[in-house]
């Protein structure tokens, strides 16, 4: 009999094995218990919010970009966790009694990638590539007299005029960010993609692993050297938290999530709200908001092409949509969304609801009557939706549905995210790849001030896709760009929020607290509002 039983047992045991061991390695993985001392893993495994397919972060301000960028590049200044900037690469600076000559000294040993040096020609080449795209780049180098390398770690930038956002500008941690690259690499026309990933931040890139859309790895850079400043947001030691990054893409959420249970990946960067109770109470995971209403939703139109270059099919739009629509259908948790109408988001200092309709019940009858008196002949709207972008995918429908009931002709048109950025800059006609009408989902950095606030944009074609233009919005922009006194810029901001919503430049959807999931193995990463894999104590 025993003999029979041990025969039984090892027949058994590969059969059943397979069976049982991922039940078991999923229990065990939820039930070990939290150790704030484990060691990070050799190797992290991410799931961010998008796949990536662009690594030029200067051609594109698409944030699975922005984060690609932040791990293979450093910047000259960086914002600390008070939102002030502090020296990066920087090892000295200072500036004239008259405000208008800047110089920059870098820190010794800063190497790129390649092995090479970065030096101050570097620094000239990445800023002027940088300052052709970026909105807020593009003012300071309208205030330059000239920038140049004076020898070969000192940066020399003259102004014609005081530009008082100087340092804030070198530290915007918002797309696009002013990262540093090889002069070589940063000669590449800015409308044209860089073909060579080379930074000088705490990881490499490896190119031979790139599977656009599917794959990315990222290994430690052993030769960067941080700066000796405790870490505090972006600013800060820059010590690589593990050994090697994978990214993944894993476009359906609830996948995400599982692979986060079982331990298949580290790292969640967007867990929806209805996927939260998921994730607590399971110890080897944790779960933490990048900060309250750290993100913000909108909806852009397109000026360019009718039927929304007439402003007042833009005024009946916004007088039927309803920004609760959107929250409910989209987060569905009032505790983590909040109703906001300011154009800079509620938690800007300068924030203001003047203008702001879309935050109350809407009058569809009003809204009706208002598209009438606009004269529209039933010209098609394109909505823009993406497929692979969880976190707006229930916005197209409750546009189109809104804009359906008050008699506009609707058409929703999907496709990948990579591919309705490609899409949104085209400016032919519907009938010939146009577009309409796109929603985004924005971190809060990028909409605090008219300067960064791209759908702010007055500069027509040259400015910000939807390409509106209005000549008194650019004006106040410049005052508030200019503007020392505080509450002199308050003034400035409140004329910039109603002049938007008079002139309807976008329509802002409300703020969200976003939440990553992560393994408790990564929980001295740093505490910033984007993902940033560097730890967050030494």
């Amino acid at each position: 009999m025993k003999l029979l039983t041990s025969t039984f047992s090892r027949w058994l045991a590969p059969r059943v094995a397979p069976l049982v061991m991922p039940v078991m390695t999923a229990v065990v993985t939820a039930l070990a218990p939290a150790a704030a001392h484990a060691q990070p893993p050799a190797t992290a495994r991410i799931v961010l919010h998008a796949p990536l397919r662009v690594l030029d972060p200067v051609l594109t301000n698409a944030y699975i970009t922005r984060n690609h960028g932040y791990l293979v590049y450093d910047t000259l200044f960086a914002m600390d966790a008070a939102g002030k900037p502090q020296p990066q690469m920087v090892e000295t600076w200072k500036v004239s009694a008259d405000q208008l000559e800047y110089s920059f000294t870098l820190r010794k040993g800063l190497k790129f990638h390649d092995g090479s040096a970065v030096t101050a020609d570097d620094v000239v080449a990445s800023l002027k590539r940088w300052g052709e795209r970026d909105p807020m780049g593009q003012r300071l180098v309208a205030a330059m007299d000239k920038m140049e390398a004076a020898g070969t770690d000192t940066v020399t930038i003259r102004l014609k005029r005081p530009f008082g956002l100087m340092l804030d500008a070198l530290a915007k941690p918002g797309s696009p960010v002013p990262f540093i690259m090889p002069k070589r690499i940063a000669a590449t026309l800015a409308s044209q993609a860089i073909t060579e990933v080379v930074g000088s931040g705490p990881y490499k890139f490896v190119p031979a692993d790139f599977q656009p859309g599917v794959k990315a790895t990222y290994v430690k850079f052993t030769d960067y050297v941080p700066r000796k400043e405790a870490p505090s947001s972006f600013a800060g030691a820059k010590v690589a938290l593990v050994d090697r990054i994978e990214l993944v893409n894993i476009s359906d959420a609830q996948t995400a999530v599982n692979a986060l249970r079982s331990g298949e990946v580290d790292f969640v960067e967007d867990v929806p709200p209805d996927l939260m109770p998921q994730l607590e109470g399971v110890k080897a995971v944790a779960l933490k908001p990048y900060g309250k209403n750290s993100n913000a939703f909108t909806l852009r139109m397109n000026w360019h092409q009718p039927p929304f270059n007439n402003v007042k099919v833009r005024r009946a739009a916004l007088a039927a949509l309803y920004e609760v629509d959107y929250l409910d259908a989209q987060i569905g948790d009032a505790n983590v969304y909040q109703v906001c109408g300011a154009v800079l988001t509620c938690v800007s200092p300068y924030a203001s609801e003047d203008g702001a309709t879309q935050t109350k019940k809407p009058d569809l009858a009003r809204a009706k009557a208002l598209l009438k008196e606009s004269g529209y002949d039933g010209t098609k709207v394109v909505i823009l939706h993406p497929t692979d972008l969880p976190i707006i995918s229930s916005f197209a429908s409750v546009t189109a549905q809104t804009l359906k009931q008050i008699g506009m002709n609707v058409e929703i048109q999907s496709m990948d995210w990579a591919t309705l950025l490609a899409r949104r800059t085209k400016k032919e006609p519907v009938a010939q790849g146009g577009w309409s009408v796109f929603h985004s989902s924005f971190s809060s950095l990028d909409l605090l001030s008219p300067i960064v606030n791209p759908n702010l944009d007055g500069r027509g074609e040259a400015g910000y896709v939807g390409w509106s233009r209005n000549d008194e919005m650019e004006k106040l922009r410049d005052q508030f760009a200019q503007e020392s006194d505080v509450a002199k810029r308050k003034q400035i901001a409140t004329a910039i929020q109603k002049l938007s919503y008079e002139q309807v430049f976008f329509v802002p959807l409300g703020g969200y607290s976003k939440y990553k999931g992560y393994s408790k193995r990564l929980a001295n990463m740093v505490d910033a509002p984007l993902p940033l894999f560097w730890a967050g104590k030494p």
